[in-house]
């Protein structure tokens, strides 16, 4: 098996190190002294499940690979659309586009029969710019509950979680996406075939959607804003307008809104990866996180007060942050 990944980042360089350890053939695009540190020394991950260090191929010249069997993609969502260059020379016949990416993906209504099917969501999609470069069709679903981050060049520190969840953007059970998980389970991760994929984005998004903005206005870690009572019942009031949405697109995801709470208080004091690109300067991954499903809440008619003013207020925020840059 043939892997690319595309923005071998702190997520993208531990699933490529991974795959490496696996036995498959895995080539990481990167740039700077991150690939510098690649090239050089390879991937060093330091785990609480043991230390190694993969020499997995790195580079910035896609066109040097070619053709793979799955695109690995790393990088941010807001990317996508610009990802072209990088993604075009790894595409063959068959080649799968793996997207490690939080929220609502651009691939959403494809294959999902009922009134939506093939819809494009305007937010995650702007005028198709993201289907023209990663074709839904060559999508396999992915949703992270791994924990990583860059120690610095060429090193990434694993905090906790292996699991990958995949699965198929119209629930069958296909032969790439198994493939794809046994890979992953041969590098020592966790990656169960789930037989609807979008249970998993929901359930995940339901933490996403409240703590990443939140976080971002109040520069408060996930803890803080769970001990606040104020903010801990605008988070649970968020959740359940986030679950209307998911059932009135038809899905309908077996998670408390109390449990989501818990789970993410324990968590403790973690700054959200949109809090941490908003004190780096970066552009806020929202988009995905949170105007996708007020665009989703619209076209099926669903109410969601708390999560349209709180878009509001960060788009705003991001245009301001623009602006100063």
């Amino acid at each position: 098996m043939k892997v690319a990944v595309v923005g071998a980042g702190a997520i993208g360089a531990y699933v490529g190190a991974a795959l490496h350890r696996g036995g498959a053939d895995v080539h990481l695009i990167a740039r700077g002294p991150h690939l510098a540190a690649m090239k050089e020394h390879g991937v060093q991950v330091l785990s609480p499940r043991g230390d190694f260090t993969a020499r997995v191929h790195a580079t910035d010249d896609p066109s040097a690979i070619g053709p793979v069997d799955y695109v690995f993609l790393g990088l941010k969502a807001n990317s996508y659309a610009s990802c072209g260059p990088l993604v075009h020379p790894l595409m063959g016949e068959k080649t799968a586009v793996v997207a490690a990416q939080n929220g609502i993906p651009w691939w959403y209504f494809h294959g999902l029969q009922g009134p939506y099917e093939g819809r494009r969501i305007e937010s995650v999609d702007p005028g198709g710019a993201v289907s023209a470069v990663l074709p839904p069709e060559r999508a396999l679903g992915c949703v992270v509950y791994a924990a990583t981050q860059l120690q610095g060049p060429g090193v990434v520190r694993h905090m906790e979680g292996t699991r990958f969840s995949v699965g198929e953007p119209d629930t069958t059970d296909s032969s790439r996406c198994g493939a794809f998980s046994e890979a992953m389970r041969a590098g020592g991760l966790k990656c169960p075939v789930e037989a609807d994929i979008r249970n998993d984005i929901w359930i995940k998004l339901l933490g996403n959607i409240a703590f990443n903005p939140l976080s971002a206005l109040s520069r408060a870690t996930m803890a803080q804003i769970c001990r606040h009572q104020d903010t801990r019942a605008l988070v649970a009031t968020m959740m359940r307008e986030t679950l209307a949405v998911a059932e009135a697109v038809g899905c309908r995801p077996d998670i408390s809104v109390e449990k989501r709470l818990a789970g993410a208080e324990r968590v403790g004091e973690h700054k959200t990866s949109t809090l941490q690109d908003l004190e780096s300067g970066k552009p806020m991954e929202l988009d995905v996180l949170l105007a996708a499903v007020v665009e989703l809440a619209a076209l099926t008619g669903t109410r969601v007060p708390k999560l349209c003013a709180i878009h509001a207020v960060t788009d705003l925020l991001a245009q301001t942050v623009r602006s100063a840059a």
